[in-house]
């Protein structure tokens, strides 16, 4: 009896982490990755080189990236919860399900999806910074948060 799992229809099958990047930096860029993804080496003298440095030793980050490419640049329709809680090159794509064209992403779109983040984390409690409206250097005196 075989017990292994075939992961074959899984877009990152058999994709190296340097071609997964070259494919999504080509066709969105270093900015739009920062502003989805808000991870610094897309901002701070981005390229694939540093990029791929930081990806390999940061687990949290390369599974942001995978991500990423599954369910934006693959287009892929999102997953049941408890494929969810697997890593990206764990999960197993259903047969029916092929990649579609790249989803269209601008950085209006980002600030979007940033703002309803912090909204959500707020109202989870999971951070402190969002409860008070202003920015850090706007909320006088010695006031703790």
């Amino acid at each position: 009896m075989n017990d292994e799992i075939n992961y074959t229809n899984n877009p990152l099958h058999g994709l190296g982490l340097q071609e997964l990047l070259t494919q999504i930096v080509d066709h969105y860029g270093f900015e739009i990755l920062y502003a989805y993804l808000n991870i610094n080496c897309f901002k701070t003298n981005p390229s694939i080189e540093s990029s791929m440095k930081f990806l390999k030793k940061t687990d949290w980050a390369r599974e942001k990236v995978e991500i990423f490419y599954l369910y934006k640049f693959k287009n892929l329709p999102r997953v049941s919860s408890e494929q969810f809680e697997l890593p990206p090159r764990k999960r197993i794509i259903p047969e029916g399900q092929t990649p579609r064209k790249p989803a269209e992403l601008s950085m209006e779109d980002a600030e979007r999806v940033r703002e309803k983040q912090a909204l959500k984390a707020a109202e989870h409690g999971k951070t402190k910074h969002f409860r008070n409206s202003k920015p850090y250097g706007e909320r006088g005196g010695n006031s703790r948060y």
